[in-house]
């Protein structure tokens, strides 16, 4: 008879944080969620307080699922918003707000400044990934040039996942992945730091210990049982990024698997067996020893489709209704989806929004149509990317919450021209640690068992339509680039 007991997944999201109760067979028996808000104190900046967002967010979910189940807790396992930068004292306690992943892009000049300083094939070559917003190494410079106060009180530093690793159970631990995204700081093919690069970029501060995202980081210490309300002793793993976890409890685990993740950015994650570090693209170490990542990740995608819903005074339902009733290239519509810049494969900060062809007639469904026509424009992008780069994409899985009501989901596999599966476990990154923590316990959970695929989307007739559409939103880029920067450098002086 298999062991009862419960494991318990947390994720901390951008916009919301959700966990879940599993069982031994892969069922959820319980769930439970918490919006949060990021903040945006100057354009290009985005943040999330530690104590108040991520470490209220678990213990509120924690304490409502600690006793949902008829059966222990035996594990825990963790994931957030990464690849971010929290610096924290000696003790772990936070001295600034994090600064997220790479839709934040205040780091600009640090990129341009890092990059001359190490040379771009050195750190690709040792790293995997030019540097980019999505990078840690120049938020850590910018930190050092612009609060140095901070900077010189740092002497740890932490992700979302770590930092409730460090809460919950003492120990100061990143996982391999997120660590692979800490470039230059990183040694890709050693799984190591890079010592000379972090004593070069953040002195007088001690990197975590490493581990693989299934491994355990410690276990529950008995101040943390009392505030969360979980078992002391319990184990924790080390966690990981969200996208990963989630890539995880979607059964992409096999080289060749790609996960497509609909959110308030959309992200790619394709599994590799070997580095294939690609322009505009971030290499990375894989959940499981041996393995690699190629991934891709737009800087905007689900949040374009709140401020739209904002603007139109609607609801997601309706607007999306009423977009499905607009044609392939929403009525002469064209729209470029860089309204936070772009991460990959155009690593561009000051990259801006663009609609083309906008007239009179055109009103919230073409306009709503046109974001998400304009976001499959970007995975093709991507795709076609990671294809140059030597990744061999046998099977996409789509997770997240723009997968429900078919719409979004119809339009990408039309413009990519791909078969996207779509699992029952919708809930993502929670699930995925689930997952993890599973491993960690000793359980081999059967992900396919687990979470299999409900439903599969192929693409249409509109095909042809977008092959016509997409030469031009590759090219509309290059036609607005100039005017897109002298735009943004007005934005960052506030004129």
């Amino acid at each position: 008879m298999s062991d009862p007991g419960l494991v318990l997944g947390i994720d901390i999201g951008t916009s919301s944080s959700k966990g879940v109760l599993v069982d031994s067979r892969g069922t959820v028996v319980a769930r439970a969620s918490r919006p949060h808000t990021t903040a945006q104190p100057r354009p290009g900046w985005f943040e999330h307080d530690a104590e108040t967002v991520w470490w209220q967010d678990f213990l509120a979910l924690s304490r409502e699922l600690a006793t949902a189940g008829d059966h222990p807790i035996i594990g825990v396992s963790v994931s957030g918003i990464g690849p971010v930068l929290l610096p924290a004292d000696a003790s772990g306690k936070p001295l600034r707000p994090a600064i997220l992943y790479g839709v934040d892009t205040r780091a600009h000049d640090e990129i341009r400044e890092m990059t001359r300083e190490f040379g771009e094939e050195s750190i690709v070559e040792r790293g995997g990934s030019a540097l980019s917003s999505q990078a840690v190494g120049p938020k850590w410079r910018w930190l050092a040039k612009n609060e140095p106060e901070v900077f010189e009180q740092a002497r740890l530093f932490l992700m979302a996942s770590s930092f409730l690793v460090l809460r919950l159970t003492g120990e100061y631990v990143l996982d391999h992945h997120s660590a692979s995204q800490c470039d230059p700081m990183y040694d890709l093919r050693e799984a190591r730091w890079a010592p000379d690069r972090v004593a070069a970029i953040a002195p007088g501060v001690e990197p975590p210990r490493l581990a693989w995202p299934t491994e355990v980081a410690g276990s529950i210490t008995a101040e943390a049982a009392a505030e969360t309300g979980l078992p002391q002793g319990i184990p924790v793993t080390a966690g990981t990024v969200d996208a990963w976890a989630e890539a995880t409890g979607a059964g992409v685990t096999e080289p060749g698997d790609t996960m497509l993740m609909y959110g308030t950015t959309m992200f790619l994650v394709q599994v590799l067996s070997d580095p294939r570090p690609g322009p505009g693209l971030w290499t990375t170490r894989g959940v499981f020893p041996g393995t690699y990542s190629l991934a891709g990740g737009m800087a905007t995608s689900g949040a374009i489709t709140d401020w739209l819903r904002d603007l139109a005074g609607g609801e997601f339902g309706t607007l999306a209704a009423e977009a499905g009733r607009v044609p392939a290239g929403s009525r002469g519509l064209l729209m470029l989806p860089y309204f936070a810049g772009e991460r990959t494969p155009v690593p561009d900060p000051d990259a801006r929004g663009v609609i083309a062809g906008l007239t009179t007639s055109h009103g919230s469904a073409e306009l709503y149509r046109a974001a998400l026509e304009a976001t499959a424009y970007g995975v093709r992008h991507n795709l076609e990317a990671m294809h140059e780069a030597g990744g061999g994409a046998r099977r996409f899985v789509a997770v997240g919450g723009g997968t429900q009501g078919g719409v979004w989901t119809r339009i990408v596999s039309d413009v990519a021209r791909i078969e996207q599966e779509i699992p029952a476990e919708t809930i993502g990154a929670a699930f995925g640690n689930a997952v993890l923590a599973s491993f960690a316990v000793g359980r081999e959970p059967d992900i396919a068992a687990w979470n299999p695929v409900a439903e599969i989307v192929r693409p249409g007739a509109d095909a042809d339509v977008y092959d016509e559409f997409y030469p031009h939103y590759r090219g509309l880029y290059r036609s607005t680039v100039d005017i897109a920067h002298f735009l943004a450098s007005k934005q960052r002086r506030g004129d």
